[in-house]
């Protein structure tokens, strides 16, 4: 019987740049929960913004924000993890000075922005509808670094190389969507979170259903005995489903 379902949210639950998620999950989500199944949002998102969009949800759910850096149960704080400080300054000042790209630093209430253009902040504030933080100088910022994201609206092709060979061998390097290269610690990603919870509430990977559609979900589909990935993800990501799925919500109906 399951007992635990985690969702991605931007290109599985989220689809085709949806900032809002459909009258038909939120139907579905509660009664599942109704029955006693945990669910699990897990996201590069902020945990603010994934509040705002699950609702009055929100209460009975557990969270894994920031690609795994920060876990929270009903406000409770299960895990957090966050960059040393020096190489996260270093990883900034690399952002900072490449053509195009954007800084977003995350905490774990608001994300800083040093921003390059007000097309960036409009889309961090009115768009994604993040919690947002405007600085003069990130450097500056006095809380832990949990996670720092390099966002180019071109496309972070284009760059990937250049800074995952700079700070990949001691940084987790992920891609998390086409305009997004995302810095956590060395030990963060969504598999190890989504361990926390299952060890915290003794949820086994064979009571475990998991969707993602990309790199940053990797881990995490290898937690459960039931993983799908999306039909639109790379090869790549989906060599590590089980099984593909057009639309979460068509799968958690079927449930």
């Amino acid at each position: 019987m399951r007992k635990l379902i985690a969702s991605d949210l931007d290109g599985t639950l989220l689809q085709n740049g949806a900032q809002s998620l459909t009258k038909r999950a939120k139907e579905l989500i509660g009664p599942l929960m109704d029955r006693g199944i945990l669910f699990v949002a897990a996201s590069g998102r902020q945990y603010p913004n994934l509040q705002r969009l699950f609702g009055s949800l929100a209460e009975r759910m557990a969270f894994i924000c920031e690609n795994g850096a920060y876990v929270v149960y009903q406000e409770e704080e299960l895990f957090s993890a966050a960059l040393e400080r020096e190489l996260g300054l270093e990883i900034m000042r690399e952002i900072a000075k490449t053509e195009e790209c954007e800084i977003l630093l995350s905490g774990k209430n608001t994300s800083y922005l040093q921003p390059k253009t007000e097309k960036y902040v409009h889309r961090m504030k009115h768009i994604v509808k993040n919690n947002v933080t405007i600085v003069e100088d990130i450097s500056k910022v006095e809380e832990p670094f949990l996670k720092i994201s390099v966002y180019r609206e071109r496309g972070i092709g284009a760059v990937e190389k250049q800074f995952c060979e700079a700070f990949g061998d001691r940084a987790k390097a992920t891609v998390s969507g086409a305009s997004w290269l995302d810095f956590t610690a060395k030990s963060v990603n969504k598999g190890a979170a989504l361990h926390i919870i299952q060890k915290r509430f003794g949820i086994s990977p064979e009571k475990t259903m998991v969707f993602g559609d990309n790199y940053n979900d990797i881990e995490m589909l290898q937690c459960a005995e039931e993983s799908y990935v999306m039909a639109h993800a790379v090869p790549e990501v989906k060599a590590y489903a089980k099984k593909e799925a057009f639309c979460v919500e068509d799968v958690l109906e079927h449930i």
